[in-house]
């Protein structure tokens, strides 16, 4: 007699009818159907009823309850004005490095709670898609037999699903909430535009750590959050770029049916399907959800992200360094701490990544701040801004492995009149003599 997975027999004759064999689904039915109205009944004590593929509602609860489990202050006035001065000096700084004029229209110092509400509808855009992506992933993963059969239950369980997946999403979001400095901190535009705003209790926390003067790493941050503001208001295009990684990447991901598999053998032995406990199901559908090979169209989309979080960073990073040249003597040590931070991320963000199935972080951030240093150094800041026109003059991956050479053949731009200027950028994107390195400073083809 063979042992089946689960711990069901071979010659158990209802297995040889269950159509679930080898699906995470399979406990589910061996030795016959269960009482599906009272499993109806279990499954749907575990969720709300809610719109989209997860639950929005318990993933903002979630990530206010994770922060509420520690020390949450509310910043007050003295704090508020604390930033809103940071911020007006990082706005006079920044006016004499970069052509970006200041795009700030609010500050705020918030507490960790008001960092999670502030962001939430923007974490909402970018984790739905994965969170969309995931649920289809667990039907698809059904034989077609299995999938007919299971039309009902499998729509309950896409709701319990995504109840569960709010529930990993908030509690990764409420962490990030512990460690995250301001709004555009992960790279991203999280807060209303034109909200500059810092997280008081991070920043203190932050320099406390560092050692360095509270009021150093106070105005450091407003400048680098002032500089992103600038940036993606500026930049119409770059907030739905970086999303579309997101959603691209999303696309292709597929759930770990075979880790939930195992342990459903493991811990479906003993339970009674018509009595399902919440917190089993909650484990059963916890870590490892993500961890399986990429596929092709997944590692663009992820390479393209990192790309261009790394140009944000990376652009932030020289235009920072710009401004707080010759003005503020910590402002090194500050860099290098940031650097450092953002490239490999902290403990908070790395939990962050294995709840949610995404990273945010900009490896290539030095790579990327030295090829903008460089090609202020060579054609100007008019130059150096200007690639952010439109995505098809980014620099590429290729590009950062050789940060000194982008452009390289490239003059500086002469002042044209609109229609010029209209015609030269429609050439450099089609291919012309402005869109490749195959050209000399005239326009001709390079000899070899």
């Amino acid at each position: 007699m063979t042992s089946l997975p689960g711990g069901s027999s071979g010659d158990s004759p209802d297995d040889d009818q269950n159509p679930f064999r080898g699906t995470p689904f399979e406990q589910f039915f061996a030795g016959g159907a269960p009482d599906l109205g009272a499993l109806f009944g279990q499954i749907q004590n575990l969720m709300q009823p809610y719109d989209g593929p997860l639950n929005w509602d318990l993933a903002v609860d979630t990530a206010r309850k994770v922060v509420a489990s520690g020390s949450d202050p509310s910043p007050g006035g003295k704090q508020s004005d604390a930033v809103a001065d940071a911020v007006r000096l990082a706005d006079h700084w920044l006016d004499e490095v970069t052509e970006f004029p200041s795009a700030v229209t609010s500050t705020a110092a918030w507490s960790r709670a008001e960092w999670v509400v502030a962001t939430s509808e923007s974490w909402r855009t970018l984790v739905e898609p994965i969170a969309e992506s995931s649920v289809a992933s667990i039907g698809q993963a059904l034989p077609q037999e299995a999938g007919q059969m299971a039309g009902p239950i499998l729509g309950i369980l896409g709701k319990a699903i995504g109840a569960m997946l709010a529930s990993q999403v908030g509690s990764g979001i409420g962490t990030l909430a512990s460690e995250v400095l301001s709004a555009t901190d992960v790279g991203l535009p999280l807060s209303p535009p034109g909200r500059a705003a810092l997280v008081w209790t991070n920043v203190t926390e932050f320099a406390e750590g560092l050692e360095e003067d509270v009021d150093d790493v106070l105005l450091y941050l407003a400048l680098r959050e002032a500089a992103h503001q600038r940036l993606f208001a500026h930049v119409p295009w770059l907030s739905e770029h970086l999303i579309g990684a997101v959603t691209d990447y999303a696309r292709g991901i597929e759930v770990n049916t075979a880790s939930i598999q195992q342990r459903v053998e493991e811990q479906m032995r003993g339970i009674d399907p018509t009595n399902l406990d919440p917190e089993a199901m909650q484990e059963l559908l916890s870590g490892g959800m993500f961890d399986l090979p990429r596929s092709p169209a997944q590692e663009a989309a992820l390479q393209r992200l990192e790309v261009t979080l790394a140009l944000v960073e990376g652009w932030v990073d020289e235009v920072v360094g710009q401004a707080t040249h010759e003005r503020m003597p910590a402002a090194a040590r500050l860099q290098e701490a940031i650097r450092r931070r953002r490239a490999s991320g902290g403990p908070a963000e790395q939990t962050f990544s294995s709840l949610v199935g995404l990273e945010l972080r900009p490896r290539r951030l030095r790579d990327a701040s030295t090829l903008w240093g460089s090609l202020r150094t060579r054609q100007g800041t008019e130059a150096r801004d200007g690639v952010w026109m439109h995505p098809d003059l980014l620099p590429t991956a290729a590009d950062l492995d050789d940060p000194l050479g982008f452009r390289e053949g490239a003059t500086a731009p002469e002042t044209m009149s609109d229609e010029d200027f209209d015609a030269a950028l429609q050439d450099l994107l089609d291919g012309g003599p402005g869109g490749t390195d195959e050209t000399d400073e005239t326009g001709g083809q390079r000899e070899e």
